[in-house]
């Protein structure tokens, strides 16, 4: 028994090694592989994407929109007002991509970024939050919930009245029009745009009134429904197609009667 015993401690370290490399050799490949450390994979074996990362990547530009609206419909506001100009120019007007009157596409971008961008925001939700208490409380609300809101759902009509009656015609017209002047005058005195802008603005003041009420008095009522941080980008999807006709009727710069 001492004889075997001390055999057995004789045995060769390296025989040990075989043996366990015996031991384990009836592993699979397959969970071999799963073993490895991701690093090591194989770049044919590494895993592909999955449906669940792609949603979460949409989900994870809506949070951005939502996380910072007003840097979102900025850039919105920006992109949509110079593309729906460029679309009147090459579409509508039929112009060559060479002809296009970059100039008059810089109107619209200083217009979408300044006034559309930032002083809308300030207007439209700003303002509009201690002018209309109940609006961020209404804009969390359900459809069904927000039609047995009632002081919610005046607070949203006097919002659309505000937007047709006020700032429409009295800011959002004399702005645009002073800033045409701006880009095109050769003028650098602020006091010709203004007053140039104000003259052009009143020779067309109840056709551009008229069409504005068209297009905005029912986009309004659905604006001022839906939850805050979409109802900027929501606006300004529905100015495309305004910008696009503002282009072609004001767009050029031309004496207006």
């Amino acid at each position: 028994m001492f004889a075997t015993s001390r055999l057995a401690r004789s045995v060769n370290p390296l025989s040990r090694c075989a043996f366990t490399a015996v031991k384990f050799s009836n592993r699979s490949f397959v969970s071999s592989m799963k073993s490895r450390p991701p690093l090591i994979r194989s770049r044919g074996f590494a895993d592909k994407p999955s449906a669940a990362a792609a949603a979460g990547a949409v989900v994870e530009k809506e949070s951005f929109a939502k996380a910072n609206p007003f840097a979102f419909q900025v850039m919105v506001a920006t992109v949509k007002t110079s593309a729906a100009d460029l679309l009147c120019q090459v579409v509508a007007e039929k112009k060559k991509f060479s002809e296009v009157d970059w100039k008059r596409n810089g109107l619209f971008v200083v217009f979408g970024a300044g006034y559309l961008g930032c002083f809308q925001w300030f207007i439209m939700v700003t303002k509009y939050r201690v002018w209309f208490p109940t609006m961020d409380a209404f804009s969390k609300l359900t459809f069904a919930e927000k039609l047995k809101h009632k002081a919610g759902m005046i607070d949203a009509g006097k919002m659309v009245l505000f937007d047709i009656f006020v700032h429409m015609p009295m800011m959002y017209f004399p702005a645009y029009y002073t800033c045409k002047e701006f880009i095109f005058s050769q003028s650098w005195n602020p006091v010709d745009w203004v007053k140039d802008g104000v003259t052009k603005y009143a020779g067309n003041f109840t056709e551009d009134w008229v069409a504005m009420a068209k297009l905005w008095g029912p986009s309004d009522c659905i604006q001022f429904v839906l939850p805050l941080h979409i109802r900027m980008p929501f606006r300004h999807c529905v100015s495309f197609f305004w910008t696009a006709y503002v282009s072609f009727t004001r767009g050029e710069n031309k004496e207006e009667s």
